[in-house]
């Protein structure tokens, strides 16, 4: 046994499977990664562990610690919360709405509060407008994505 602590943050999902039986799991929250709490001298223990490809690095290769608030964060409020995974949205990253009277619409994040705030432009008249959307109703695109409106 290695004896290291470690945290895998997961949320709540159900799902019905073809034969119609309805089911909940419990799926990670952050796919591909665990937090581990350890000490430089135990990085090779970890990488050791089958399935393990990496630590997450920060400045100068050194492991990238989260803080310990984060960490509580989630041990507390993932039980008195509804939460799921989410593509990670920046301002001025190019995302699609998928649902909504302004579904299949491309355009720029500007600005985050409590909804996404994302600028449509209508090139054939050259003119932008901002709305006002869900996170979820977000998807992020390449930068190859080509602007429907």
């Amino acid at each position: 046994m290695r004896e290291i602590e470690h945290y895998l943050p997961l949320y709540h999902v159900q799902r019905k499977w073809s034969n119609g039986l309805r089911v909940t799991l419990d799926l990670p929250l952050f796919p591909g990664y665990i937090f581990v709490r350890i000490h430089r001298a135990q990085r090779v223990r970890v990488l050791e562990v089958p399935g393990v490809l990496a630590l997450v690095g920060g400045t100068g290769g050194e492991p990238a610690p989260l803080p310990e608030a984060d960490i509580e964060a989630l041990r507390s409020g993932l039980s008195l919360r509804r939460v799921e995974p989410h593509p990670l949205l920046k301002v001025g990253q190019r995302a699609r709405i998928r649902s909504g009277a302004f579904a299949g619409m491309e355009g720029i994040v500007v600005r985050k509060k409590n909804s996404f705030r994302v600028v449509l432009t209508l090139d054939t008249i050259m003119q932008s407008f901002a709305v006002e959307v869900d996170g979820k109703e977000l998807e992020p695109l390449d930068s190859g994505g080509l602007n429907r409106a």
